[in-house]
């Protein structure tokens, strides 16, 4: 079974859309599925998609009003998923998950950790972002680079990710960071202990959505990726997981 989990903030004009295209694409590969909408905000988006579940009972719903962070809703989600194969991918729909196509066979030839990413030559970019958050993702991925040290992560942000699911209820066991940063955090421990994390190249569009703070956020993800180190200092990579770290995958 694949447990697709959909982290959504205020997102009910877009929800119902992202969830049918899945139910679509998973239903015509003939695989057992469930959907878990991780939907924090108060505009309607989990009553939407409860309003689903009579028809659609492979969906479950869970979140609070309260805005909590991307990363406390896909370890909730993580934790009650029930998929051999647990993955996420952005209720905005920015990477189509027609995409997981490319990421079957390379889970199933025994990649612990798949990621997508933006920054691949066979990645395919349909609506860029602007100029200055292109120039803000580039600065990030030096800072990150140099303060957590991942090694061969071309693209730790992209919201499209799959593991093992023994693997994923590993990491997000461990995993702390409720906001953005988490996704440097998972790949960060996933490092830590050993499993192999291969790169997928994707199809991204952007689109459009502001409402992330450049100043603000920005200030609170510095500080965040500035934790990872700190925060799992004492962990020690596991001998039975002393496997290749990275490598990369074309899809």
């Amino acid at each position: 079974m694949i447990s697709l989990i959909l982290p959504a903030y205020n997102e009910v004009a877009r929800i119902e859309t992202t969830v049918r295209e899945a139910i679509a694409f998973f239903s015509a590969g003939g695989e057992a599925y469930e959907i878990i909408v991780a939907a924090d905000g108060t505009d309607g988006t989990r009553e939407a998609v409860q309003a689903m579940i009579a028809t659609h009972p492979m969906l479950k719903v869970i979140g609070s009003p309260a805005r909590r962070g991307k990363g406390i809703g896909i370890r909730e989600a993580v934790a009650i998923a029930s998929g051999s194969i647990i993955g996420f991918s952005d209720a905005d729909n920015k990477t189509p998950i027609t995409e997981y196509a490319k990421f079957a066979p390379v889970l199933a030839a025994g990649a612990d950790v798949v990621i997508g990413s933006r920054a691949l030559r066979e990645s395919r970019i349909e609506r860029p972002q602007p100029w200055y958050r292109r120039l803000g993702s580039l600065g990030f991925r030096l800072f990150m680079r140099t303060t957590v040290g991942l090694r061969g992560i071309s693209d730790s942000q992209c919201g499209f990710k799959f593991f093992q699911g023994d693997v994923a209820r590993d990491l997000f066991r461990r995993q702390q960071i409720d906001d953005y940063m988490f996704d440097v955090e998972i790949l960060f421990l996933a490092q830590q202990r050993g499993y192999r994390i291969e790169q997928v190249p994707v199809r991204w569009r952007d689109d459009g959505d502001s409402r992330f703070n450049l100043v603000s956020g920005g200030i609170k993800d510095a500080r965040d990726v500035l934790s990872v180190r700190w925060r799992h200092r004492r962990s020690a990579p596991d001998a039975d997981y002393a496997r290749d770290a990275v490598s990369r995958s074309d899809g």
